[in-house]
């Protein structure tokens, strides 16, 4: 069973009508003991950052998902659920703490390039040969909408970029812990097969 994680905070019934769509069953739960008893857990997420790490500490979820993360259970973070998972965010102009599983900054995407912020619609990834993209071409289409961008401290983290007026840390990979900053739910047939290839991560 995947436990989506919900914590009154992203597009929940979009990633399990995805997950369910490939074959796998999959809920949306606030329980913590549900959330620990799965064999695999994907933590979702739109909105301020702030409020984000609000609602995981209102629901009691940081604790179990710094327990999923260091287990190496298998985990998919999405959009703002990968960059929680960071040191800090440097949304509303003041350095916000996250959960500081992994070393790096959240950073507003440049305002003075000529690109509209949000970034949102199809981009092009450069992908690495993480297991997360086994399969798809090199330089992929995935969707995006998002305002702030990962720069992760340890590079050998990363497991795409892209492109929009700086480059964005686009998906991380760890052991069996995956995160990425576009929304496969929301990609099409490429982004069903990353969500298939994560799923081969459960076992």
């Amino acid at each position: 069973m995947i436990a989506i994680i919900d914590y009154g905070v992203g597009n929940l019934r979009s990633v399990e009508k995805a997950l369910q769509f490939i074959g796998l069953n999959a809920i949306i739960t606030s329980d913590v003991t549900a959330v620990r008893r799965a064999d695999a857990v994907v933590l979702p997420g739109v909105g301020a950052y702030s409020d984000a790490m609000g609602s995981l500490e209102k629901y009691g979820m940081v604790d179990i998902v710094k327990e999923t993360v260091k287990q190496n259970k298998p985990f998919l973070g999405i959009c703002l659920g990968m960059q929680l998972l960071f040191d800090y965010s440097e949304e509303g102009g003041s350095r916000v703490n996250g959960l500081g599983l992994f070393g790096g900054a959240i950073r507003g995407l440049p305002q003075n390039m000529g690109l509209k912020v949000p970034h949102m619609g199809w981009n092009s990834l450069k992908v690495s040969d993480s297991p997360l993209f086994a399969g798809l071409p090199e330089n992929p289409y995935v969707y995006f909408v998002h305002s702030f961008y990962l720069d992760a401290k340890d590079k050998t983290l990363v497991a795409a970029t892209c492109e929009y007026g700086v480059s964005i840390d686009a998906a991380i990979g760890c052991g069996r812990v995956f995160a990425t900053q576009f929304h496969p739910e929301k990609s099409g047939e490429t982004g069903l097969m990353i969500l298939k290839n994560w799923a081969a991560q459960i076992g």
